[in-house]
């Protein structure tokens, strides 16, 4: 403009009279100023993108910078931006607590017969079968059929067979496992399950949840030589065996960016699958506070209205399914909020797209990588806070 709207004045001032030339030349300078605003945003959106990318934060989505930097709520789920995301299988316990290397075995075949997408739990039953000399199962079971994860039943089964028997084993959340069983294994003998040892198995798993552990309970199922054909209806009249409990500890580095986000006026929500004791356990050493934990049977049949003044109380919520975090995203939304969240799992692409600004990690898998508006080097909120306040 500085260069153009001149040489027009004077090309013009030779002709015309100097008023004229003058009143032409603003004229052409008001027509190319909104033709500029575009140019002139985009390269200062380019710039502050390569300014970010310094600070580990990779932006796909232009558009979205503007966004980032305004955000005042970011949720997230627990594992791996909490925690260190280093899952290891440190117990692996019958129905009366006690360590049964049978529970270790038969955890380690469903994880690795199962032909899913292999999450860091399953890796972690493998790697610590493997180290107690577990391989020869490989060879000697082989995989018939299985019934893959969901987020309605969480659980996984798998049927297997050494040659001479089939079996059909399970493994998930310890509430949807006792709902599936009406029998208890112990030591080889196997008796009908009464409310007294549901009662003893449920603190048994509580207790370990508080001190920061992880439980998923193991079934199985021997009679099924007559089943061809399987599916989620055999998953009845189980066996329970017991538990295994895995640890993943809390970052180190997560109070103090906790405290630095809220420091920069983001409020930080969690939005997680796994149980109440084991999610108040991190939130407590991280500096959430945890006073008060919404389940997602409870915000199931609310109106979006109550679930808003459930959100105004709570800083966690636990139990989730997809659906149920990609709502809440939603109506954070709605409520004229600057949303972020922050996701690596298949279950998050819903949520990474109602949000305004959909936040994922370079390890994460492709479809949650696809969704996602910014894409962080390293999955640490310090990363993530240093990108706001670059942009």
């Amino acid at each position: 403009m500085l260069i153009l709207i001149p040489i027009v004045f004077i090309l013009n001032v030779t002709k015309h009279s100097t008023v004229t030339a003058f009143t032409f030349a603003v004229a052409i300078a008001i027509c190319i100023t909104p033709l500029l605003l575009p140019v002139i945003l985009s390269s200062s959106l380019s710039k502050g993108a390569i300014r970010m990318s310094k600070k580990k934060t990779i932006v796909k989505k232009l558009d979205a910078i503007q966004s980032f930097g305004s955000i005042n709520i970011l949720c997230t789920d627990k594992t791996g931006t909490l925690t260190e995301d280093k899952i290891v299988l440190e117990k692996y316990l019958d129905i009366h607590g006690e360590e049964d290397f049978r529970i270790l075995k038969h955890a380690f075949l469903n994880s690795y017969f199962q032909t899913g997408l292999k999450g860091n739990i399953d890796e972690a039953v493998v790697s610590r079968a493997l180290q107690n000399g577990m391989s020869n199962y490989i060879d000697k079971y082989k995989l018939v059929d299985e019934i893959p994860f969901d987020f309605s039943r969480r659980r996984l089964s798998v049927i297997v067979t050494d040659g001479i028997k089939k079996q059909l084993i399970t493994k998930g959340a310890v509430e949807e496992i006792l709902n599936i069983c009406t029998m208890v294994d112990y030591k080889g003998t196997v008796s009908p399950i009464t409310k007294q040892i549901k009662d003893n198995i449920k603190q048994i798993s509580t207790n370990l949840n508080k001190d920061g552990l992880r439980v998923i309970a193991v079934c199985q199922k021997n009679d099924i030589s007559d089943i061809s054909n399987f599916s989620v209806d055999d998953e009845k009249n189980m066996v329970l065996l017991g538990f295994i409990g895995f640890l993943d500890p809390p970052k180190e580095s997560a109070k103090s960016a906790i405290e630095n986000l809220n420091h920069a006026g983001i409020r930080v929500i969690v939005l997680t699958g796994d149980n109440l004791e084991v999610t108040k356990c991190i939130c407590k050493k991280v500096g959430i506070n945890s006073k008060t934990i919404i389940e997602g049977k409870q915000i199931e049949k609310l109106s979006d209205t109550g679930v808003l003044r459930l959100l105004k109380k709570s800083n966690i919520f636990v139990k989730l399914s997809p659906i149920q975090k990609a709502r809440i995203v939603r109506i954070l939304h709605e409520s004229n909020n600057i949303v972020s969240y922050m996701g690596d799992g298949i279950n998050d692409a819903p949520s990474l797209i109602n949000a305004d600004v959909g936040i994922s990690v370079d390890t994460a898998v492709d479809i949650a990588k696809e969704s996602a508006d910014i894409i962080l080097l390293e999955k640490d909120l310090h990363v993530l806070l240093d990108g706001v306040t670059e942009r």
